[in-house]
């Protein structure tokens, strides 16, 4: 019988394998998306063996780097709502958004090619991002920051233009742009807050 703390630390050693094999797959697959499986275990430091435990095919670690990118932002609503003003925690959030819409637009070949199931991506993304969104503008409106009625699809909506950006080109100054456009709108209208 194995000691408990023996599976603690086997189960985390896995669990940071499988992390670690996400954020390279990530990098890798937004570079190309016919990088070889074999060159994300060896770039991750994990044997061919742990690689496909826990990745069977292509298209299952392509969906799940989606699914793990997409859990990392809705997080980051709630993190950045603990640490910072609701104002503050919106428009930085949205830059997160902004850096996962590029990451997606790199991943679309190979979420192309892993989905062929129309809606399979917007399922993924849909509920985790439209909680996080809901939870910021609802913070927002509630401390006055932000016009009252904004909802997550109205959102959505402004921000649309993200998946339109070409991340070759110079995405971030672009991204900004838009960002700043949407929470300048969300703004008009709001309630004056005496600081």
């Amino acid at each position: 019988m194995r000691h408990p703390n023996r599976q603690a630390t086997l189960r985390s050693d896995a669990q940071r394998n499988r992390e670690r094999i996400l954020d390279v797959a990530l990098a890798e697959l937004t570079r190309s998306a016919d990088t070889p499986l074999s060159a994300i275990a060896r770039k991750a430091g994990v044997g061919q063996g742990t690689f496909y435990r826990n990745f069977p095919s292509r298209e299952a670690l392509v969906l799940e780097v989606y699914r793990y990118e997409v859990q990392h932002v809705a997080e980051a609503a709630r993190q950045l709502l603990c640490t910072r003003p609701p104002a503050e925690a919106l428009r930085e959030w949205m830059d997160r958004l902004a850096q996962y819409a590029i990451a997606k637009a790199g991943l679309a070949k190979a979420l192309r090619e892993a989905t062929t199931a129309r809606g399979t991506m917007k399922s993924l993304a849909h509920g985790p991002l439209t909680e996080a969104v809901t939870l910021l503008l609802a913070t927002n409106e509630k401390a006055g920051t932000i016009r009252p009625g904004v909802t997550s699809d109205d959102f959505m909506l402004a921000i649309a233009g993200l998946w339109m950006i070409d991340p070759h080109d110079d995405w971030q100054s672009r991204a900004n742009r838009l960002l700043d456009l949407v929470m300048d709108g969300l703004r008009t209208g709001a309630p004056e807050v005496s600081p």
